[in-house]
Order: C-alpha cells, then sequence, then structure tokens
C-alpha cells in the first residue's frame, strides 16, 4: 500500500528564526496564502503571546482552505497549572485549528536548561497536552533534542514520548535540535522507536548544522515515520531546517510510489514559484544552484551534454524540470516556458488556447525581461499586465507623458534641518492634459501623491487603494551607484486584495515609477471588472 506522508511547514515559526530573516505580518498572510494553495497540510503560523509580529498575525490570519492553520508554544511553567499558565492560554485563544507543543526530551536539558527534576519534566508535558488536547481540535507535541536524549538516556527520551501519547498527543514529532544526528543513526533509532509507537504517530523535525537534514528527513520516513517538518528554501535556525522544496519532490518522484501527500502534480509544479516568491518577500537573491527550483538545476553548457540532452533530456536530467515548475536551460535559450506561462494565465482569468501565437509572444517577453532583471514570482500584477497587453485590448486609462521630481535638503522657520520631496507630473487622462504638483515622505511618496491627485477626479476607485511594502535590490552591485535597481511594490484596497508590481532601472526613481504605475493601472482594471 502506498504510504500517506503529512507535511507539516514551519517556515513561519523556525523560518522566522533565521539570522537576518524579519517577516512583516502581511510577508506572513503572502506566504500563508501560497502555503495553502500547495495544499500543505499544516502551515505554523507562530507563536501566539511570543512577539507582537505573531500576536498581529493571529488576529489577522488569513483564511485557509486546505491546510490547518497552527500555532506554537511550549508545555507550562514548572511553577503554572496548566489551566493558569499563559503561554498555552494564549495559544487557546489563537484562532489556530491545531496547537504544536514543545517539550523536552533529553534528561541533560533538563537538568542543565530547566533546572528541574525528570518527573516535573514529565508532569509538565502530561499536564500541557492534556489541557490543549480537552480544548482545541488537535495538538502535537515536538520532542525537543530527541536523538540526543535518545542516545544519552533512551528509558527517559521514551518516557516523555509515552506522557504525550497518553496524554492526548495526536503526533509525536521526534527533533534533532542541534541537527548533529546523522542518517545513519536517525535510520537505527526511529527503526526502534516504531517498535514502541504506532508509526502514524511519528514525526521528524530535523535541523541542516551537518548539512543532512533533507537526508535525515528522508531517512527517518524510511524507518516508519508519516510526518515531516521543514520550511520553505531551508530556512531556519543557524543552518537552517529540513528543505521541504527538496524532501517533497523527492518523496514523490524518487519511491516508486511508495509514498503519496496531499500534494499533487498541479501543486507540486508551483514549488519554483514559491521558493522564489520567498526569496523576493526576503529581498534576496534565489539560490541559483539550489536542487529542483534553482536557475541552474536543469541548465546545460555546451559540449556533449547539451547534445544528449536535445536528443532526450533524460540523458542529463532526473526529472522533467516542468515537474516542479523550473525550465531548461541551454546556453541562452530557455526552452521550456510554455506550461508555466498558461498556468499563470489561468491564475489570472485569461481565457487563451495554448497554440495561439499570442502565448508564445507572452512566453518570449517574458523570457526577454527577466534577462533584463524582472521577477514576476511575487509581482503577480505586472506580469497579468503584460500579458493583456500582448493580448491585446487592453483599456488606455492614462498616459504619463513626462514627470521631475527634486529633494530639498533645508532649514525651515524654526531652524530645524528637514528634507522636502516634490514631485511634478504632466498626465494625459483620456485625451485631457493635466499637470499636477505634490509634496510627499520622499521623492516616491511624492510621485505617488501627484499621480493619484490628478487620477482621483476621474477614477475614484482608486481613493482606498494603498501601498503596504516597498522593497528595493541592487542587480548588479560591481556597478557601484551605477548598478541596476529593481523596485518591488505591493498594495492592497478596502477589500483586503494585495497585488504586487515590480520595475527596473539604472535609477531608482525610475524603477520604482514602473511599478507605482503598474500598481494604480491594476487596480483600476481590478475595479472595471469587479463593476462587469
Amino acid at each position: 500500500m502506498v504510504k500517506r506522508i503529512s507535511i507539516f511547514d514551519t517556515t513561519l515559526r523556525d523560518g522566522a528564526q533565521t539570522q537576518g530573516v524579519d517577516f512583516s505580518v502581511n510577508d506572513k498572510r503572502t506566504i500563508a496564502r501560497a502555503l495553502d494553495n500547495l495544499n500543505i497540510d499544516y502551515i505554523e503560523g507562530g507563536w501566539p503571546g511570543g512577539n507582537p509580529v505573531d500576536d498581529d498575525f493571529f488576529t489577522k490570519a488569513p483564511k485557509l482552505r486546505n491546510s490547518k492553520f497552527t500555532a506554537f508554544g511550549m508545555t507550562r511553567r514548572p511553577d503554572h497549572s496548566a489551566a493558569n499558565d499563559p503561554g498555552l492560554n494564549a495559544l487557546l485563544n489563537s484562532g489556530a485549528q491545531a496547537i504544536c507543543l514543545v517539550g523536552k526530551s533529553w534528561d541533560f536539558h533538563v537538568d542543565v536548561a530547566l533546572e528541574i527534576s525528570h518527573d516535573e519534566n514529565i508532569a509538565m508535558i502530561s499536564d500541557s497536552i492534556s489541557h490543549i488536547a480537552r480544548n482545541t481540535n488537535e495538538v502535537l507535541f515536538d520532542a525537543e533534542h530527541f536523538f540526543d536524549g535518545y542516545k544519552s538516556n533512551p528509558k527517559y527520551a521514551l518516557s516523555c514520548l509515552m506522557a504525550a501519547l497518553e496524554a492526548g498527543a495526536s503526533w509525536l514529532v521526534l527533533c534533532d535540535t542541534n541537527g548533529g544526528t546523522l542518517p545513519h543513526e536517525i535510520k537505527s533509532i526511529v527503526s526502534d522507536i516504531c517498535t514502541y509507537f504506532p508509526e502514524e504517530k511519528l514525526g521528524i523535525h530535523a535541523h541542516n548544522d551537518t548539512g543532512n537534514a533533507v537526508a535525515n528527513t528522508l531517512a527517518a520516513v524510511e524507518a516508519g515515520v508519516t510526518q515531516v517538518q521543514g520550511t520553505i528554501n531551508g530556512l531556519g535556525e543557524r543552518c537552517g531546517n529540513a528543505n521541504l522544496i527538496s524532501v517533497v519532490p523527492t518523496l514523490i518522484s524518487k519511491y516508486d510510489g511508495i509514498y503519496e501527500t496531499g500534494i499533487a502534480e498541479s501543486e507540486l509544479s508551483q514549488f519554483t514559484r514559491v521558493s522564489r516568491l520567498l526569496d523576493e518577500l526576503l529581498n534576496r537573491a534565489p539560490d541559483r544552484h539550489a536542487p529542483y527550483v534553482g536557475e541552474a538545476a536543469f541548465s546545460h553548457k555546451g559540449g556533449l551534454h547539451v547534445s544528449a540532452v536535445q536528443k532526450d533530456p533524460r540523458t542529463y536530467e532526473h526529472i522533467q524540470p516542468e515537474t516542479v515548475g523550473n525550465n531548461r536551460r541551454i546556453v541562452v535559450s530557455d526552452q521550456a516556458g510554455r506550461s508555466n506561462i498558461m498556468a499563470r494565465l489561468l491564475e489570472a482569468g485569461i481565457d487563451i488556447d495554448s497554440n495561439d501565437k499570442r502565448v508564445a509572444r507572452i512566453v518570449e517577453n517574458v523570457k526577454e525581461r527577466e534577462y533584463q532583471g524582472y521577477s514576476y514570482d511575487g509581482a503577480e500584477a505586472s506580469f497579468e499586465l503584460l500579458a493583456r497587453r500582448a493580448i491585446g485590448n487592453f483599456p488606455n486609462f492614462f498616459d504619463v507623458k513626462s514627470f521631475r521630481t527634486e529633494v530639498e535638503r533645508r532649514y525651515n522657520a524654526r531652524g530645524e534641518l528637514t528634507t522636502v520631496s516634490q514631485a511634478v507630473i504632466k498626465i494625459d487622462i483620456l485625451g485631457s492634459l493635466t499637470m499636477q504638483v505634490a509634496e510627499g515622505n520622499g521623492p516616491v511618496n511624492a510621485l505617488d501623491a501627484a499621480l493619484r491627485e490628478s487620477l482621483l477626479p476621474m477614477f475614484p476607485a482608486l481613493k482606498p487603494m494603498r501601498l503596504v511594502d516597498f522593497k528595493v535590490r541592487i542587480l548588479t552591485p560591481q556597478q557601484a551607484t551605477a548598478a541596476v535597481t529593481r523596485v518591488m511594490i505591493e498594495s492592497t484596497d478596502e477589500k483586503g486584495d494585495r497585488w504586487g508590481t515590480v520595475g527596473i532601472s539604472p535609477n531608482i526613481i525610475d524603477a520604482a515609477f514602473e511599478a507605482l504605475n503598474d500598481a494604480i493601472i491594476f487596480k483600476l482594471l481590478k475595479s472595471q471588472s469587479d463593476k462587469m
């Protein structure tokens, strides 16, 4: 029989502990929706009560269609009852469908970190799991430092798992928290654990401190666990967690039908896009050499490789790149892309036959623009506008003839040094030419204000639109101050809908204007569609 493996994503919690990663609430909402579209079984949103961002996120959490929204916390404190523990109460009030509790399973940690008796730690696990199980739908137990604990004192580590199971835990997740256990050890220990506990209750949570998190996860699955925990792109504290972008395609494509997940072929084809979306939100360059989803993962450069791949891609490719939404690249020509473009068009609600010549035009346009530095992962609105312009019958709401921005640093009447930004814009609105001047907090804000003041009389639908995120990336740092810049803008409106746009230019103001212009046009197009 095919064994079902449950997928548990902790990008928003464990991934948020990555050095240099600082998710905003809006970032978390965007990532959660993307994970839900992948049909991930569990999405761990964070630690309610742990920090203001997580508190705000759980208050404003998106409604998930496919995934279980999960909250993370720890067992009760030694000096509290479960019913009166503020951490447990925060979890129960989070609105999450499932709750994941972490507790110690290594006697060394109980002695040194908690400084309590071994029996008290067992009681903390039992009391906490029991209390949560009575008051919510599902509770998972993350056995922290389990593998180190099992090697040190197997009897005690097992007693921690047994306490959680008897108290009502749905899952017992074996954590390699320090990331120092090797695949052969994982397989041996998990095999032992499966003689004590049912496989359908066991999961694996591996860290990557020896570079073996993916291998350890697969070893644990082979030994019997039926849940895997990890993050997108392997985010996580220190060296990161098991990378689900590698784990999931491997489980699906490399075990000859032994395992299945809730992720269908159509969702697996979104993996490249979701991986790059996360990088865009973090404002960092994607790993070109990442397995499955990297730009170089299916690239072939000259000689025997290219000759063989052109005859049959299987000669140098372990799977078809389209399986995970990636493309084959040979030298400077990109041979794939049509299927991905068709999927994106479908998501945008654009119904067009795949054999239509305009689709080929869109494919070539996207390839050329991405070569220049554009990125449409995270800028879906700019992609949709590009596609609609290529297809034709695109409404011409307005035409910006010219704009000018000025930044002046001066002393005000009170003798305080201030910086004032001003934008002047000349714009044709449905055949009527007008000029508008506006000030703002920086040149981009001034441009935004000038555009809105020009357009609002004719297009009042723009009034509730606002910018919620603005990211800048230098694409050619070797050119120093003359470098090409990419600007990503995220916008929202009164309905809570969000859309991303992109612009590139050696001039940061020009790049920002392109992204801003797309954002406004998309809102007008969206409002026009809503009225139909």
